[in-house]
Parts: structure tokens; C-alpha cells; sequence
């Protein structure tokens, strides 16, 4: 729910949409920018922060630090884009060309969940979201709850592979159409046997986003 949370966008915040958000409880809108009217129409709205952030920069890569009992984990941030050209479609059923834009979005998202995240979108935005579940089929069936009624016609993306087929077992009868997974597991063909028998067409990434 964006009940009482915090919306950001990567572009103008425009009127149109400042009416929308107050239509709800929120409490922080930040954007690159804001149309006049908008400001004017989030300024009626008690106890709303509005942040103008500036235009984004491109991602320079980085180190990332975690702290443990007795040490450090450092770790390269993942600035990795996908593009169609680093897909593979492993399945008999192949994925049209909007349903591949969407499975990169949803990929391009899902890199920011906790793992082990699942992510659901459908005409290039999220449905359903399922992340820092120490299962992944737990993390597939958070998703789906999440993402109710808009399943249909969805693509599904997991940021490490399937150990098993239960988590397309639990996708089949969703109509999900599409599956993104980075592929790599000992059991990958019993995952793309299940999608054959369901008729999902599945991607490999040949690549994680397994964020910790």
C-alpha cells in the first residue's frame, strides 16, 4: 500500500499527477522537478515534504560496505544494464517484443529489492512485489497476493535462478506469461520443462541482481 509513504519519480512531477498523489496519505514526494501547479496543489496538503532532487547523474560504479562480527564485506555495486542483445530465450514459446521491454523494466527494477526478490510487472509497470524472503517460491507467492487481479498478461522476474520448478508451479494457473531469471541452477531444465508443459516462455539474463 502507499498508504502514509514515500513516492519518488525520475522525471517532471506534473499537475496531473500531484492531484492523484493527494488523493492519498503520503508522506514525502521527491522529483527532479516540479510543475508550478503541482507545488500549488501538494502546498493544500498538510504535513506533505516535497523534495526537488535535481537532475540524476549517471551511476559511476562504487564500492558497497557491510559490517560483520569481526570484519568487513565489500562488494562492487551493480551497475549492470541489460539489454535484449544479453537475453536468451530458453523455452519453445517466445516472448513478443513488448513482453521482452517489460521483462528488462521489471529487471531494471527488481535489481533495488531485497533478496531473494521476485517482481511482477506488466505493460512496464510493477504488480506485485515479493522480496527479503528467505524462500524464493515464498517470495513467488508474496508476489502474486500482491499482485491480485493485474496478473494477467505479466511477466514474472527473479533475481537469482529457480533451485526447483515449485516456484512455476505456483505461477501456472496466474497467466503469467513470461519469466526472467538469471538461469544457472543444476536443475534449470526441469524449470524450463515446467514452463514448456505451462506454455510461459522463460529468459535467461545469464547474470544475477542478487541484493543484499
Amino acid at each position: 500500500s502507499a498508504f502514509g509513504g514515500i513516492i519518488a519519480f525520475n522525471r517532471t512531477c506534473t499537475t496531473a499527477v500531484a492531484e492523484a498523489i493527494t488523493s492519498v496519505f503520503v508522506e514525502i514526494v521527491l522529483a527532479p522537478s516540479f510543475d508550478p501547479e503541482a507545488l500549488e496543489v501538494f502546498k493544500k496538503k498538510k504535513n506533505l515534504r516535497v523534495l526537488e532532487i535535481g537532475k540524476f547523474g549517471k551511476r559511476t560504479k562504487k564500492m558497497e560496505v557491510r559490517n560483520i562480527d569481526g570484519g568487513l564485506l565489500v562488494q562492487s555495486v551493480d551497475t549492470k544494464i541489460l539489454t535484449k542483445e544479453d537475453l536468451t530465450v530458453v523455452t519453445e514459446k517466445q516472448p513478443t517484443e513488448a513482453e521482452i521491454n517489460t521483462a528488462l523494466f521489471a529487471w531494471k527494477v527488481l535489481r533495488h529489492a531485497k533478496s531473494n526478490g521476485i517482481l511482477i510487472a506488466k505493460d512496464n509497470t510493477t504488480v506485485g512485489l515479493g522480496t527479503g524472503q528467505v524462500s524464493r517460491v515464498d517470495a513467488v507467492h508474496m508476489a502474486l497476493r500482491k499482485g491480485g487481479k493485474n496478473l494477467k498478461g505479466g511477466v514474472l522476474a527473479s533475481d537469482a535462478f529457480f533451485p526447483f520448478r515449485d516456484s512455476i508451479d505456483a505461477i501456472k494457473d496466474s497467466e503469467i506469461k513470461v519469466v526472467i531469471q538469471p538461469g544457472g541452477s543444476i536443475r534449470d531444465q526441469e524449470v524450463i520443462d515446467a514452463c514448456d508443459e505451462y506454455g510461459i516462455a522463460m529468459i535467461f539474463t545469464g547474470t544475477r541482481c542478487f541484493k543484499h
